[in-house]
Order: structure tokens, then sequence, then C-alpha cells
């Protein structure tokens, strides 16, 4: 498997969170890579940085979202804001460098929580249209 920093991807989260105004994810400490060659069937993960090793390293938390390139860099522009969203969902609140699980006490993340936000993206990015 090879990885690679991943500008694009790094200022699709970035205009995502800046879009949806997702103020709890510190966007310089998510980390976007590109991965070939990897064995996973997804479009992209989420890594976190585990508190014992944020200890040991005298860091704050740390995300890193990797794109699994020969299976999200086919996906359409909304489909690819959708899986960015589904993994920006995982950051929890308090950006602790833990992860949300797709169950858990708040609800779910599944497609419909996704589209959910997703429809909030495109009704701000449409207000957003018609102030300028």
């Amino acid at each position: 498997m090879e990885v690679e920093n991943a500008q694009d991807i790094q200022e699709k989260v970035e205009h995502i969170l800046d879009v949806l105004e997702m103020r709890h994810i510190i966007g310089a400490r998510i980390i976007c890579m590109r991965s070939t060659g990897a064995k996973a069937n997804a479009y992209a993960r989420i890594w976190n940085l585990p508190k014992i090793w944020q200890k040991a390293l005298e860091v704050n938390p740390f995300y890193v979202i990797e794109v699994v390139s020969e299976h999200f860099d086919k996906l359409g522009d909304e489909r690819k804001i959708q899986v960015l969203i589904h993994e920006l969902m995982h950051i929890p609140k308090k950006f602790t460098g833990g992860l949300v699980p797709h169950t858990h006490r708040g609800g779910r993340i599944d497609r419909k929580s996704v589209d959910m936000v997703y429809q909030e993206y495109r009704k701000r990015l449409d207000a957003n249209a018609k102030k300028e």
C-alpha cells in the first residue's frame, strides 16, 4: 500500500467544515491522505491518535482521513462530499482523539444521518450563493 498527502481532499474537508460550521473540529488537526493498493473495501477511513500515544508524545488529538483511491476517486463530486461528511461525523464533539462508533447513544452514523447533514450542507451552500 502506498500513501501520500491529499491536498485536494484537505481542501474539500476544510470547505465542508466551513460551510457546516463544525467548530468543534479543529481543521488544522485533520490530515488527509490518499492510499493506493489498500486491501480495504471502503471509500474512506478515519484514523485517530489514541490517548496513550497523545500522552506519550505530548501532542494534542489528531485525526487522519484516508481516502482509498481505487474506490473514492471514481465517485461523483456529491458522493465524495457525503463520504467525507460521514468520516467527519466520527469525530466526537469534544475533539478528544476518540472516535464515535456507527451506533452510539446520540444516534447512528448511517446513510440516513449522512443524507440529513448533506442536505444541510447543500442548503447552506445555496444560501451563501444567493448572498453573493
